[in-house]
């Protein structure tokens, strides 16, 4: 077994491992897109999920660039995650700068980002498609058929993530645990803008002090995240 071989082992078991009966599913979408850019070589990784009303939100980000981007593509209603929701399908580009006339606006600013290629893998449960994941890379080319099969597969392992209890078969219960993990999010960005001003630090750095916190006190993201919106806990970041 080589050791990139060992490391995709690891990480599945890391991610299984999280699915316990209370876990938190922001903490495990933060990971799996960390995860993501780790092993499939991409720069960043972004996760959308779709919302009680059928609409597309971002839950993850590997890095704040990312999450600017893809938010423009949520804004502006287009870009491969909207087409990969859409179809069920995988959507490629492997030069940005010839995406001008299908994403005008998405390409503009995910250039302008830096990225210049993405692949987008749809999130799906038999016919039903949750959302999807993706990929962006600083450089043009497309991913080798073995990068996109593991992609789909952690694709696949969040999908399951989201929907392992037996208990949330139910289309209502999925959707309210959803529309949970959107509120959370929103949570948690609140929290990062507030320890970014606070601290004068960047807000990926933010977002790392919110996370050591909860990992070190094993507590929920969220939780955390509330307890420094509401004033109830101060955090300071790591002395350099």
């Amino acid at each position: 077994m080589t050791a990139s071989d060992r490391r995709v082992r690891e990480v599945f078991i890391e991610l299984s491992d999280t699915l316990v009966d209370d876990f938190d599913i922001i903490e495990f979408l933060d990971r799996l897109a960390a995860r993501c850019s780790e092993l499939l070589g991409v720069s960043a990784c972004g996760i959308l999920l779709a919302d009680h009303h059928g609409a597309l939100n971002l839950v993850a980000a590997s890095t704040e660039q990312a999450r600017m981007v893809e938010l423009a593509q949520l804004q502006s209603l287009e870009g491969p995650c909207m087409d990969a929701f859409t179809t069920g399908r995988p959507v490629q580009h492997p030069d940005l700068r010839d995406a001008r006339t299908r994403w005008p606006r998405f390409t503009a600013t995910a250039i302008e980002g830096g990225y210049l290629s993405v692949q987008a893998l749809p999130m799906r449960l038999r016919d039903t498609v949750l959302g999807a994941v993706n990929l962006f890379s600083k450089h043009t080319g497309q991913l080798d058929a073995d990068t996109i099969t593991l992609g789909q597969a952690l694709a696949d392992a969040a999908t399951i993530g989201i929907v392992h209890q037996r208990a949330v078969a139910r289309q209502e219960i999925v959707t309210e645990q959803l529309q949970n993990a959107l509120n959370s999010r929103i949570l948690i960005e609140q929290a990062k803008g507030f320890l970014s001003h606070s601290q004068d630090i960047a807000v990926d750095e933010a977002f790392d002090v919110l996370r050591s916190y909860a990992r070190a006190n094993n507590r929920r993201l969220t939780d955390v995240a509330a307890d420094v919106v509401e004033g109830r806990l101060t955090l300071n970041k790591s002395p350099d």
